[in-house]
């Protein structure tokens, strides 16, 4: 994956922010024709396939889309745990390869227990939703710098969108160093 590629190589720290896609879409989910009505999503899914295997992703043949408010909260939560940054793989597997609905509350639960976490305490902060405003904050944050779609990397104003090959994300951070090492 691109990002631990990263992180290997570069003393860059990953600083997750939540982003509302698609935030009106009813827990059931919904399915992908219904979403792109009238369009092939034929296309469209080739597209997102062929740009995550690029990044050395995997990615499933997904039929319906689900609100993630839920595993949002999840992730913010997993954040302050140790060894929660796991969390948020297990969600793109989820959800991108194995079509989990990630607004149910039972599924994030397994999810988070898979990852070593506390099934317990991620149970009370889904029932509690006691990492609502976080995300609130985090949604308000990435309106505010023009986030669009996910992933978005943004650092120092500058923005890369999308799914993207390793040499890109390393192009942008060897830019930021760079940035970094002239402001001295």
């Amino acid at each position: 994956m691109s990002i631990e590629k990263l992180k290997a190589n570069y003393p860059v720290k990953i600083q997750w922010v939540h982003f509302p896609l698609h935030p009106d879409t009813p827990a059931e989910g919904r399915s992908l024709a219904e979403m792109f009505a009238g369009r092939d999503i034929e296309p469209i899914r080739q597209r997102l396939k062929s740009l995550m295997a690029e990044a050395g992703l995997a990615y499933g043949e997904r039929t319906h889309t689900y609100n993630s408010r839920l595993a949002q909260e999840l992730g913010a939560w997993a954040d302050t745990q140790a060894g929660g940054d796991a969390i948020h793989d297990a969600l793109y597997r989820a959800y991108f390869v194995d079509a989990v609905n990630i607004s149910d509350r039972d599924a994030l639960i397994a999810i988070a227990e898979a990852v070593g976490l506390d099934s317990d305490a991620a149970r009370t902060v889904l029932t509690e939703r006691s990492f609502s405003a976080k995300v609130d904050d985090d949604w308000a944050r990435s309106r505010g710098v023009g986030v669009t779609g996910v992933p978005t990397f943004y650092a120092n104003d500058l923005v890369v969108v999308g799914c993207q090959p390793y040499e890109t994300l390393e192009k942008f951070v060897k830019h930021l160093l760079a940035q970094n090492n002239t402001a001295r």
